[in-house]
């Protein structure tokens, strides 16, 4: 596309239409959005199932973010994007052990991360022998030996890494962390910090602390907010 073509498809003032502001952020939009691909992949019983267990004290937390937990729960103790969170993990949609015969790695690097995504969950582990342009499925004990031999050759606990993804649920990354720490280090990075670690670098040279430096106390101070690019309606926090 041309330059001229770009400016032509640039929307101009007169474009714009300015209402008045709706008194709700979400509502039935917002829950019709949540529970839609729900109810289109998970079936009815399912999503009431699990939606109901979601944030709940005999249930499970929430994968989508750190939702507070107070003394007295509503039925529906999660937002939107977490319906929509929980919905993703909790698919029925797997990939078969034929998937990696069809596909290469090169293959797999050509497709979008949303084509990815969509494929389903793993339902085992995969590996990668030296020189092989396959993943190919092996045996849960096969895949505990493989990591076993690489870590215990290993001349100290601190050479190993372990990370772990935003994505997963607070259960098993806590599971996680404890068999890092039993090995013996703390070298256990998760997303936050590969995410944000050139940003804390920066801002703690530059304003002497790596962390955000506004807090929701702030909010209540502040006499204009302007958001950008985000829906609070449907966005935890």
């Amino acid at each position: 596309m041309t330059r001229e073509h770009l400016s032509a498809a640039e929307p101009d003032e007169s474009d714009l239409e300015v209402t008045k502001p709706k008194d709700w952020a979400a509502g039935m939009p917002g829950v019709y959005h949540s529970m839609k691909p729900a109810l289109e992949n998970l079936g009815v019983i399912r999503t009431g199932k699990t939606m109901l267990a979601l944030n709940q004290k005999d249930g499970f937390d929430c994968p989508s973010c750190a939702w507070p937990d107070p003394t007295h729960r509503k039925t529906f103790e999660f937002c939107e994007n977490g319906a929509k969170a929980v919905t993703w993990e909790a698919t029925p949609v797997t990939i078969d052990s034929d998937f990696w015969a069809q596909y290469s790695i090169d293959d797999l690097l050509e497709k979008s991360e949303y084509w990815l995504g969509m494929q389903g969950r793993l339902t085992e582990p995969v590996y990668k022998p030296a020189g092989a342009d396959h993943y190919r499925p092996i045996s849960w004990n096969d895949a505990f030996s493989v990591l076993a031999t690489k870590l215990n050759a290993l001349t100290s606990p601190d050479e190993a890494a372990f990370y772990t993804s935003g994505r997963a649920s607070n259960e098993a990354a806590f599971a996680y962390q404890l068999f890092v720490r039993a090995f013996g280090t703390n070298n256990l990075p998760d997303c936050s910090n590969m995410c944000h670690e050139s940003t804390g670098w920066a801002m703690g040279q530059t304003l002497g602390i790596g962390k955000a430096t506004i807090s929701y106390d702030d909010f209540a101070q502040a006499d204009l907010i302007i958001i950008m690019g985000q829906n609070p309606g449907t966005n935890h926090p």
